[in-house]
């Protein structure tokens, strides 16, 4: 996959060509590492990242969450602790933004049910988002939609994106403890709740 001009911008590079201007010092060697990371990150990344925040209940901000989260990685490239931590600070980006994303909208919605219809409207998902996302599936999706946040992530972070314990608990800012626990708990409701049709 290649970036987009405008995700190009965002990110810092350009149409895919490096600064003609001469290098002269180590700074500048950082910089253009860093920019070739970013991009060999993005190409990785994207679409997993956008499968992520959509599973997440990031709808059609999908594609937005995951842009800011390459910008702030980009802002904050010399703090991580290794370039091989990008990864993992990108996925705990995507879902912190998911969660406030959430919250926003609980909050919208419980102050304008005048607007519901327009909100639900609004937030149906794209052509192309539900692409992303077999039919077979959306039956579990809905389901997992009405899951307690934290069982939501480590759920889809397991099942999903297929990672270990101690990567999700690096992505969520957690215990590995408290990982088993959001997928022990996190299962058992989803199960009841496609047995179950759905119904809370």
């Amino acid at each position: 996959m290649t970036l987009r001009k405008d995700s190009r911008r965002r990110l810092g590079t350009s149409s895919g060509t490096r600064p003609a201007q001469p290098i002269s010092g180590g700074a500048e060697l950082r910089d253009l590492d860093r920019e070739a990371a970013m991009v060999s990150l993005f190409d990785a990344h994207h679409t997993q990242l956008v499968r992520l925040a959509l599973l997440l209940g990031a709808e059609h901000d999908a594609e937005d969450i995951v842009s800011e989260a390459f910008c702030e990685l980009h802002r904050r490239w010399r703090r991580l602790r290794s370039p091989g931590a990008a990864p993992a600070y990108l996925r705990s980006t995507v879902c912190n933004l998911a969660r406030m994303r959430i919250r926003h909208l609980q909050v919208q919605r419980k102050h304008a049910h005048q607007e519901a219809d327009g909100l639900a409207e609004r937030t149906a998902e794209s052509a192309e988002h539900s692409a992303l996302l077999h039919e077979d599936q959306q039956r579990v999706i809905a389901a997992l939609q009405s899951l307690p946040t934290r069982q939501r992530e480590a759920l889809v972070l397991r099942y999903w994106l297929d990672l270990k314990e101690a990567d999700i608990a690096d992505s969520m800012g957690i215990s590995v403890g408290a990982v088993k626990s959001h997928i022990f708990r996190g299962m058992a409701s989803l199960s009841t709740r496609i047995e179950g049709g759905g119904s809370r």
